[in-house]
């Protein structure tokens, strides 16, 4: 057995599909940039952007450093601690009185 091979190989994402997920990070982007400027969504800006990030950020990841074709574990090892941690911000932000229930 030849010790410079995996044990399963995946099939790397085509040019084509690193085209459209830079894409939609672009859109991702202006929209952002777009939520900004507009002073209707003030009252829902910090949110908006937090969801807008997470899901950029979770594509970089997913494609971008390839752990949606590695191994599950890794996937929990990366993503476990980060959802422990954003957890722990959003109740931090209700002690705080940043988010008040029942307004």
């Amino acid at each position: 057995m030849d010790q410079g091979t995996p044990a399963h190989d995946h099939s790397h994402p085509t040019a084509g599909t690193y085209i459209r997920v830079a894409t939609i990070l672009l859109i991702i982007t202006v929209v952002e940039v777009g939520v900004f400027y507009v002073p209707a969504f003030k009252p829902v800006l910090v949110p908006t952007l937090l969801m807008l990030s997470a899901v950029k950020f979770t594509l970089v990841v997913m494609f971008y450093m390839h752990l949606k074709m590695d191994s599950r574990f890794f996937t929990f090892i990366f993503g476990g601690p980060l959802l422990l941690a954003s957890g722990m911000m959003i109740g931090l932000l209700f002690l705080f009185g940043v988010f008040v229930l029942g307004r």
